[in-house]
């Protein structure tokens, strides 16, 4: 439902995924208002929301990219989002986030979890046990 909101909205868009054309399922934001619609539209749900706070000169972040749109298409029932924390610092100094790429998972509005790194193994663990 979030993801309807901010498609009404202009809450954010889907990046393509460049190596396949498709599109991914992780929706990128560009505007804190944007951000806090889909947020909070989330906030009663008891959906796993996983934000993927990086930046744009980031290496680790880009490394792990393809790993992050491999898990946001491995697993359906979890929204993914995209923050540059240089385009939304307010945003990502609302989640405490002081090293990129930092993940933070929420659930109805809170946070769940988190990680901080391109630690692919331990995220993907961690998406498996709050996505249940």
């Amino acid at each position: 439902m979030g993801s309807i909101l901010s498609a009404l909205y202009g809450g954010g868009r889907a990046e393509a995924a460049e190596d396949s054309g498709e599109e991914s399922r992780i929706i990128s934001f560009h505007s804190a208002n944007r951000w806090e619609l889909h947020y909070n539209s989330l906030k009663d749900s008891n959906q796993l929301l996983v934000v993927d706070f990086a930046a744009s000169w980031c290496g680790p972040c880009k490394f792990i990219e393809p790993a992050i749109k491999a898990m946001a298409n491995k697993f359906s029932d979890v929204e993914f989002a995209k923050i540059d924390v240089d385009e939304l610092p307010d945003v990502a100094r609302q989640f405490e986030v002081q090293a990129m790429p930092t993940f933070i998972l929420l659930k109805n509005g809170k946070v769940v979890d988190k990680v901080v790194g391109a630690k692919k193994d331990e995220l993907e663990k961690k998406i498996a046990k709050h996505a249940a």
